[in-house]
């Protein structure tokens, strides 16, 4: 039996398995993909995380990280605004990153079972485990992992689950100049937006989310991009210019922005698992490993306290909700501004003719570093 099984192998999934694995505690993770593979994200990361990485020595400067230092905006019409990002930030490939995180927890001995987790059921104080070829498995602390919606979601029938949603995520590399290597770009089109950011090796992000209407509307992801996004000229103009170096692109389906519980059925969530803020937004990585800081620390303070199930929830429940309810609600609200030809007019003028309102709106979506 395990002190810790975590299920989910992505950035939250990680930081604490590394972390816990660290403290003493044996830990089992298991992710249904083996590394590296491609997810779909935005692939940047807020500054705010540097102080809790180079602590634990898991700042991935190997993998050459682009630095971002300014962000800019545009309406479904073209109209632009540009202005610098308070803390700044650094685009890294999840393909290099979470291989890289993977590496070094199998090198500090946790165990990675790539195998896809069906089941969790809680009894006797104790998790049994049951992945997709029907093996079993013991533990004492569970952390949930998964990301944004997963097969266990429905067999745990969360309530998120239960409503759709009607976005699609889509995701490309490219190589182009028609972007700034140094700012991170958010551009509208009819039913969502488009963010575009330097990453490693002179290669870009383009990951967009776009409402599931569009995709039906014009048949395919190709036809949709050419007839919606494109209308947009600053997407035009990338879309034209650019080398797409996917064969296909990395698509989700479903993507909900639904509130989630950091607590179910003793599975203690981090990451997406817990919360996903709207992508517009451009934190949910820094949010994912901040969560795993909290929870690993808490579990390690636990376990040294004495093990306190009862404790350990209700305190990580609470911290979690003090650090994240907050942004995750503002993150929906602001994206209501966005995908709308009318209200993305708005914002990039309001934005550039009262400067502190951009600012603000930036603030109440990204943390304080730590």
């Amino acid at each position: 039996m395990k002190d810790v099984i975590i299920i989910g192998g992505g950035l939250a999934g990680l930081i604490n398995a590394i972390l816990l694995n660290r403290s003493g505690l044996t830990v089992q993770l298991f992710e249904e993909k083996k590394y590296p593979f491609h997810r779909v994200c935005g692939e940047y990361i807020s500054n705010e995380v540097l102080p809790f990485l180079n602590q634990h020595q898991l700042y991935p400067a190997a993998l050459q990280p682009t630095a971002i230092t300014q962000f800019h905006l545009s309406s479904v019409s073209g109209k632009s605004l540009k202005m610098p990002l308070d803390l700044g930030g650094f685009g890294v490939s999840r393909y290099l990153l979470d291989h890289w995180l993977a590496e070094i927890a199998i090198n500090e001995g946790v165990e990675i079972t790539h195998q896809r987790v069906t089941s969790s059921n809680f009894n006797d104080d104790i998790f049994t485990i049951t992945d997709k070829g029907d093996q079993v498995y013991h533990c004492k602390i569970a952390i949930g992992a998964f990301g944004k919606r997963s097969v266990l979601d429905k067999n745990l029938n969360r309530n998120f689950i239960q409503k759709r949603s009607p976005y699609v995520g889509v995701k490309y590399h490219i190589k182009t100049e028609s972007v700034g290597g140094d700012l991170i770009a958010l551009h509208n089109f009819k039913g969502g937006y488009c963010g575009v950011s330097q990453i490693e090796n002179e290669t870009f992000n383009l990951c967009y989310l776009s409402h599931r209407s569009n995709i039906k509307e014009y048949g395919s992801i190709q036809h949709m991009e050419e007839e919606v996004l494109q209308k947009n000229p600053y997407l035009k103009s990338i879309f034209s210019d650019s080398d797409f170096l996917f064969e296909k692109p990395e698509v989700i389906n479903e993507i909900t922005f639904e509130k989630k519980e950091p607590l179910y059925n003793h599975i203690l969530m981090s990451g997406d698992s817990a919360g996903m803020i709207t992508p517009l937004c451009g934190n949910g990585m820094a949010m994912a490993i901040h969560s795993a800081k909290i929870l690993s620390e808490l579990i390690i303070k636990n376990q040294q306290q004495g093990f306190n199930r009862t404790k350990l929830e209700n305190d990580y429940s609470e911290a979690w909700n003090d650090l994240f309810a907050k942004r995750l609600s503002a993150g929906r609200a602001i994206q209501k501004l966005f995908g709308s030809q009318t209200f993305s007019e708005i914002a990039v003028s309001a934005g550039k003719s009262i400067k502190p309102i951009a600012g603000y709106l930036m603030k109440q979506t990204h943390g304080k570093p730590f």
